[in-house]
């Protein structure tokens, strides 16, 4: 199992667009992805999941991932937040 913080530097939080871009990103992995703020988790590759939350712009997020592909997804998601979120 791996783990990485991010702080949401995007004006608006995670909003539909950047949710999607995000579901579509997660889904394309075997492990298993997780997106906890707030004292509340949920699965990244699931749209409304992840809308749900309310995740604004200065929201910490802990992004959990445990799988065969984790190693990959740890190398590789990180940027994905540094360029969308």
């Amino acid at each position: 199992m791996k783990k990485f913080n991010y702080i949401i530097k995007d004006q608006i939080g995670i909003h539909a667009r950047p949710a999607s871009l995000l579901v579509k990103k997660a889904q394309k992995y075997e492990s298993k992805v997780t997106i906890e703020s707030k004292g509340e988790s949920s699965d990244a590759k699931k749209l409304m999941a992840v809308l749900s939350m309310g995740i604004k712009c200065g929201d910490e997020v802990i992004i959990t991932i445990e799988g065969n592909d984790e190693n990959q997804v740890y190398t590789e998601l990180p940027n994905f937040f540094s360029e969308h979120l």
